[in-house]
């Protein structure tokens, strides 16, 4: 949370906005922002939100994509839940319940929701089998399970690495990118452990890292004075070498980022 409530200002001065995810970049996009959107739309229609009746959106960051999901999909009720009570507070004025509790202990009756999202924020929860049990449980019957997350997903040569070597191939990534390092193969297995049954998988790192880095090479002399403003030098430079490494990991299948939809079925 120290962490998060020191870099996470990096992402608004950078977007503009009060997103917190990496965006998915197709052609139409042309800011950050409005990458962050349109994960925040991919995710929102993979959950089915138009039809969604109460939704749990679990590591909400400062309240934005509950927003957007709230305009754009006319939700009638949403809660965000995080463990970050000063995000939370940033969070006021949107319409949701804000919820202060980590993912392992949601504090929702069984079988009250039909909607579970984390949009780029499981990679942090820990340990995550609790957060997909509670998920399931908090679920009623036919509802769904929505995450976006950030994965090691080693290429064929590599899948008998131990994950203590994936970690180290990672370089400066490995300290910099502050999440618990799942692969997607782990993520999967305790989904269905869970008894949720997965419906849709999507890989979709060449749209995230790449294009982020890119627009992050290629705007550098616009927003580094911004970001000086409130950042020493030095942080800069790991912020611009961290960029680089994730392109060149992408690039190499080492990183991805996967979109995972899970329905609970009746018993």
């Amino acid at each position: 949370m120290k962490l998060y409530n020191s870099l996470s200002p990096l992402m608004t001065i950078a977007t503009g906005g009060k997103m917190l995810n990496f965006g998915y970049w197709d052609d139409s996009v042309k800011t950050p922002l409005d990458a962050q959107r349109l994960l925040c739309t991919i995710v929102g229609e993979m959950a089915e939100l138009e039809s969604a009746r109460c939704v749990i959106d679990i590591g909400s960051g400062l309240g934005a994509p509950a927003a957007y999901w709230i305009s754009r999909f006319n939700l009638l009720q949403i809660a965000c839940v995080n463990i970050n009570f000063l995000q939370l507070k940033d969070s006021k004025g949107i319409s949701a319940s804000l919820v202060n509790s980590t993912s392992n202990a949601l504090p929702f009756a069984t079988g009250c929701v039909d909607r579970v999202v984390a949009l780029e924020s499981a990679q942090h929860f820990r340990p995550l089998q609790r957060f997909v049990q509670e998920s399931a449980r908090v679920l009623e019957e036919d509802g769904l399970l929505v995450m976006a997350v950030p994965v090691l997903k080693p290429s064929s040569k590599r899948k008998k690495l131990l994950l203590q070597q994936q970690f180290l191939s990672l370089g400066i990534l490995a300290v910099t990118w502050s999440s618990e390092h799942y692969t997607s193969e782990y993520i999967q297995s305790l989904i269905k452990g869970a008894g949720l049954s997965i419906e849709s998988l999507r890989y979709v790192g060449p749209w995230v890292y790449e294009p982020l880095a890119d627009y992050y090479v290629a705007n550098r002399t616009e927003l580094k004075p911004k970001i000086l403003e409130a950042y020493p030098a030095y942080l800069e430079k790991v912020l611009f070498r961290s960029i680089l490494k994730m392109k060149q990991l992408s690039e190499k299948g080492l990183i991805e980022y996967v979109l995972i939809k899970a329905r609970k079925s009746g018993e």
